[in-house]
């Protein structure tokens, strides 16, 4: 099988793939495989985990086109009327004839007054290396080799833009070659690919549409080919190499529907695997007693490893099985469902249909059964059913309204073997199934499959069967009822935990920690690759009728097949507890960065955001030391009394407790009371500290501009506009949003709802009163240094002038960019980049 099916089908039966032998069992191991007639290579398992879990492979049924030998009749015509192309991308899935070196062209597209517009040609050289050359306005790319001409598919895409004539070639998901000025004339630069043209594959045009020459023609197969009206960057096209298709700018897709297929060329449907994102797997040379690699998607022998107590305890379950539930599965079925012996059934070729009847014979059985009690050997065919099950790859096509049944057979199935009853049997089978965390991860596989019933008109999919359920819409979630889950884990002789604390008379005090709520799984998939978020969860205490002394604590459970789970506390914590529940978070850090976020942001590595909250609270730190040492010296010096010096200390004021707030808001998300309260303030210090900047702009233009006001009345206006103003939005924010204030991640401003714009706007609104300040209080200062340069040295040089005007332009620039608050405009770009992110920190924070 292939590296994966050869990985599953080993998972499959309780085992791994073997695992590289040490240096000095190789050359006995090599015999003993040579002994069992064993050559050549055998697959290998990945120490570090890169291929333990790939991202979903997709068996994907497409049209395919046979050009069996190169002939001048041989063509496929697109049937798509296509735009100018200022930057266009094609890929496709390609088989190389290796019997012939002669150059053969891949497509041709041709207008009428250019009929080599856009073209891929290729040959195979001497080293066995396909090159491909591109094509652009009659302009051709050096020939450059791309992959070996070994017979198997391999993934291009070739893309082009007109600015600069830019142009990449890439294989099987990397860039073998790219440069610029393909297809640019002298200075002139290059125009789009022409509008309207005939599009050929496998075969060059030498008119528009037609004649043809046999030397030039593709001799190979070829299917997938889409084309874009853009260049695609690689993450896209790693994306189309595994199948998926890139919607945005897309000209043409691949359909038989949109194609005209002259007759001798043969076109078949088939069922292509698409390619995983790792292309080369790791190989264990019999004979040589070497390693090497391998591409994954080659059929090699391969060998499951048992661990020694495992495989003992499977053939114990098996030689003590009464066969009772195989054989009434089998008979109810009227085929065999369930092999009898778990070491050598044969890999079954599993569908949705085969699956869905499985399913529900199975659970037919274990409904109507007269002992409850499973046997060991029944829970271990059961589970090797439902591994079967949550592996079946859906096919195009297939008939997705059997998916919903499916997956109430599923969820049925797992709660009749999680049953109290069935605790002795978990127990059994303990060094096989390392408990029955195994069924979470077995559930999570499972519930991906129903993807494709979420639409427009349906964004939910429930299922449910009493303890256990399913629940997919951009989240997937699952919840294990006390019920079910919790009894078998407890079940390891009571003695979930033991924990040995000293007593206070120098005994041992022995505590016992239990599961004493639901356990829930969640998952976000974006693109159906699963992504990292925080998370606020409540979960429903199990009854207790008699309590000594009892406390709660929020655990992660990091679960995987066969090898069971590990409770970790790690970066969760209690938000509330009370009698009948706990409130737990998990996972998110507070930063600079969060103020005037007004979109959800991608999920930052953790590395990022420890570096994110670090650069806050060093900035935050020295600015409320230099906020606080400046606030001191205004009292401590007599600075004498002014409307700026009361504009500035309260400028200070606000922003150096909006800060000091900040920084320690990460304590308070804990408590949601306290973290509420810490929103609110922090919505006033730093709305005040804006208000205060807006009436740094309003002073300065008043020295700049005549303004018929009194000294007495501007200070009443300006404490309205810097404390007043910041007390009404918050008091009027609080009254019609009270509910939806708080985001859920940290202390701040919910951004999902439109409560961050009673910050942003009126911050945009400062900032942009404040620019133009900026601006009129620069044209004055320039103006008034020309006079005064003209005045105080009127003869000198006019480079001395200029070094002049600059000076009195950068001056106020540098000096009121600060003061006004300028340097926040940079945060409504940090969505686009964590570069912004980083200079909004450093500029700000450091304000």
């Amino acid at each position: 099988l292939d590296w994966w099916h050869a990985d599953r089908y080993c998972e499959q039966r309780f085992a791994q793939l073997l695992f590289e032998p040490q240096d000095s069992e190789q050359a006995s191991f090599s015999k003993l495989l040579q002994s069992h007639h064993i050559r050549g290579s055998v697959w290998l398992n990945e120490r570090d985990g890169v291929l333990h879990k790939p991202k979903r492979r997709r068996d994907h049924i497409v049209p395919v086109l046979v050009f069996r030998d190169k002939t001048d009749t041989k063509y496929v015509k697109v049937l798509s009327d296509f735009p100018a192309l200022p930057a266009v991308t094609a890929c496709a899935h390609l088989q190389w004839d290796t019997r012939t070196q002669e150059i053969a062209t891949i497509f041709s597209y041709a207008v009428p007054t250019f009929f080599n517009e856009f073209q891929l040609r290729g040959f195979v050289d001497e080293e066995g290396f396909v090159r491909f050359a591109l094509i652009v306005h009659g302009h051709h790319s050096p020939y450059l080799p791309v992959f070996r001409a070994d017979g198997q598919w391999h993934h291009f895409c070739v893309t082009w833009q007109q600015e600069n004539g830019t142009w990449s070639i890439y294989a099987d998901g990397k860039r073998r070659a790219s440069a610029s000025g393909l297809c640019a004339v002298g200075l002139s630069a290059p125009q789009a690919i022409y509008s309207q043209g005939t599009f050929i594959i496998g075969q060059d045009q030498d008119s528009l549409g037609g004649t043809f020459t046999e030397k030039e023609s593709f001799s190979g197969n070829i299917t997938d080919l889409h084309i874009w009206q853009k260049v695609l960057g690689a993450e896209q096209i790693e994306k189309v190499r595994s199948c998926w298709v890139v919607e945005q700018d897309l000209v043409f897709g691949w359909s038989s529907n949109a194609l005209e297929v002259e007759s001798t060329v043969q076109e078949v449907t088939a069922q292509f695997l698409c390619p995983g994102p790792v292309e080369e797997c790791r190989v264990f040379e019999v004979g040589s007693s070497g390693f090497s690699y391998a591409s994954c998607l080659q059929s090699l022998p391969f060998i499951c490893r048992y661990r020694k107590d495992a495989y003992w305890q499977l053939k114990k379950a098996q030689l003590e099985s009464s066969h009772s539930l195989i054989s009434r599965v089998n008979m109810l079925a009227e085929r065999t469902v369930i092999p009898e012996n778990v070491f050598t059934s044969d890999a079954q070729d599993m569908n949705l249909s085969v699956a869905l009847g499985a399913l529900d014979v199975l659970a037919t059985v274990l409904r109507k059964r007269e002992t409850p009690v499973l046997e060991s050997s029944d829970l271990l065919v059961v589970l090797q059913l439902l591994k079967q099950v949550s592996d079946v790859e859906v096919q195009e096509g297939e008939e997705l309204d059997m998916l919903e049944p499916l997956g109430q057979y599923y969820v049925e199935v797992t709660e009749l073997i999680l049953g109290e009853q069935n605790i002795e049997t978990w127990s059994s089978v303990s060094q096989v199934i390392k408990g029955p965390m195994a069924v979470v991860e077995l559930c999570n596989r499972m519930v991906s499959h129903l993807a494709p019933l979420l639409a427009a008109g349906r964004t939910k999919v429930t299922i449910q069967h009493r303890n256990v359920g399913l629940r997919r819409v951009m989240v997937k979630n699952m919840w294990f009822g006390y019920g079910s889950l919790q009894r078998c884990l407890s079940s390891a002789g009571s003695s979930a935990v033991f924990q040995d604390v000293a007593a206070s008379d120098g005994g041992q005090k022995y505590l016992s920690t239990t599961v004493g709520t639901a356990v829930i799984s969640s998952t976000l998939l974006s693109d159906y690759q699963e992504i990292s978020t925080s998370v606020r969860y409540r979960l429903q205490h199990r009854v207790q009728w008699m309590v000594i002394s009892m406390f709660f604590l929020c655990f992660l459970v990091h679960v995987s097949p066969d090898a069971g789970g590990m409770w970790s506390t790690a970066g969760c914590s209690v938000v509330t507890s009370l009698p009948d529940s706990t409130a737990c978070f998990c996972n998110h850090t507070t930063n600079f960065a969060v103020l005037l976020q007004v979109y959800e942001m991608q999920q930052r590595t953790t590395k990022e955001e420890l570096t994110l909250q670090t650069l806050t609270f060093i900035g935050c730190g020295v600015s409320f030391c230099a906020l606080i040492v400046t606030f001191i010296l205004f009292l401590a010096v007599g600075v004498p009394k002014s409307e700026r010096t009361t504009v500035h200390k309260n400028l200070i004021f606000a922003l150096a407790a909006a800060e000091a707030l900040l920084m320690f808001s990460e304590l308070a998300k804990t408590n949601q009371v306290v973290c509420f309260t810490v929103t609110a303030f922090l919505h006033l210090f730093f709305m005040a500290a804006f208000s205060w900047m807006l009436v740094e702009g309003l002073l300065l233009w008043s020295k700049v501009v005549a303004v018929n006001m009194s000294e007495d009345r501007r200070m009443k206006f300006y404490y309205v506009t810097g404390w007043g103003l910041p007390v009404v939005i918050v008091g009027v924010t609080l009254a019609t949003s009270f509910n939806k204030y708080v985001a859920d991640n940290h202390c701040w401003l919910n951004v999902q709802t439109n409560v961050i714009w009673a910050f942003v706007g009126p911050v945009l609104f400062i900032l942009a009163v404040n620019t133009f300040v900026l601006f009129r209080v620069v044209m004055v200062t320039v103006s008034s240094a020309r006079r005064r340069s003209k005045m105080l040295t009127p003869n000198s040089s006019l480079e001395n002038q200029i070094g002049i005007q600059i000076w009195a332009t950068a001056k106020p620039i540098l000096v009121l960019l600060p003061v006004l608050g300028l340097t926040w405009v940079c945060g409504v770009l940090v969505h686009l980049s964590i570069i912004w992110a980083y200079v909004f920190i450093v500029l700000n924070s450091l304000q």
